[in-house]
Parts: C-alpha cells; sequence; structure tokens
C-alpha cells in the first residue's frame, strides 16, 4: 500500500493455509474448513486489520477484524442485477459498494444516505508507483471508524470479491 506520493504505507498478507495442508484436510475430511485469510500491515509490518472469508459461508462475506481478534464489520455480498457489496457493523449498514465496470473494477461506496463516500478503480500507470495488481482507493474526505477501516478492508478484497462466486 502506497499514499498519494507514492510512499510504502503498508501492505497486505495472505495468511491463508497452505495448499499441501488443505490437501491433508480434505484428504482426512476434517471438520475444520479452509478459509481465506488476510492480514492488513503497517509500514513497519505490524497487523492491524484481518480479513477472512469462510470457505461454507453461505453468504460468501467478508469477516473484518482488529489485530488482536475484535470485530469491526463484514462485506456481504448483496448482488441485485449488479455487482453489489453492503458493508455491515454492529448489525447496520454502514455504505453500500457498486461495482459498475467489471473489467476495470470501477467501484463506487456510498453511505445509507446514497451519499458517495469513495471510489476504488485501477489507477494509470503513470499514477501507479507499482506494477502489477493495484488499486486507487480515493476518499475526498475523512470518514469515521468503522466505516474507515472497512473502506481499507473493502478495496484490499476488492479482487477476490468480484471474481468469487456465492456459496
Amino acid at each position: 500500500m502506497f499514499d498519494r506520493h507514492g510512499f510504502h504505507i503498508g501492505g497486505v498478507a495472505v495468511t491463508t493455509p497452505s495448499f499441501l495442508h488443505r490437501v491433508i484436510q480434505h484428504l482426512w475430511k476434517s471438520d475444520q474448513h479452509v478459509s481465506r485469510r488476510f492480514e492488513v500491515r503497517d509500514a513497519n509490518q505490524s497487523t492491524v486489520l484481518k480479513v477472512e472469508k469462510p470457505s461454507k459461508d453461505p453468504l460468501a462475506r467478508f469477516v473484518v477484524t482488529r489485530a488482536d481478534g475484535t470485530p469491526i464489520g463484514e462485506i456481504v455480498p448483496t448482488d441485485a442485477g449488479r455487482v453489489r457489496f453492503t458493508l455491515r457493523a454492529e448489525g447496520k449498514t454502514i455504505a453500500t459498494v457498486i461495482a459498475s465496470g467489471r473489467q476495470r473494477w470501477e467501484v463506487t461506496v456510498e453511505d445509507p444516505a446514497g451519499t458517495e463516500v469513495a471510489q476504488v478503480g485501477v489507477p494509470s500507470p503513470e499514477l501507479s508507483p507499482i506494477s502489477g495488481n493495484a488499486c486507487l482507493a480515493e476518499i475526498p474526505q475523512q470518514v469515521p471508524e468503522p466505516l474507515a477501516s472497512m473502506l481499507v478492508a473493502t478495496t484490499l478484497t476488492m479482487d477476490l470479491a468480484l471474481t468469487a462466486r456465492p456459496g
């Protein structure tokens, strides 16, 4: 992760069990199901957020927690004709994510009143400080917690969420 000036401010680490571990679980029909897990880390490699997409979750949601496991919220697919996600915290909808362009993953985030609070998309090559899989999150105004943490989690899981099939 980089700020608008190209300075490294953090990153994402995949903490999902290894392929071999998943195969062994499958062969022994373990009751534990493998899920996808990510850690959002700051520039010092300290974990600040955890995001998990439980396997076997009928909602195909992402669960977001603080580093210590304290729940923040969840990202739930609510596809109604177009790609949509609901950001929920403490049982309430705090924002809606609408993906309008599957190719470039142009995403708008709106609060419950319908006001745009963020846009996520693919940066132009001259704006991106890195090559490869990059996205640009534009948040024009400071947003309160838990929405700020949920926006970070949403931005970093967007690639997986847009390509995953529910269930």
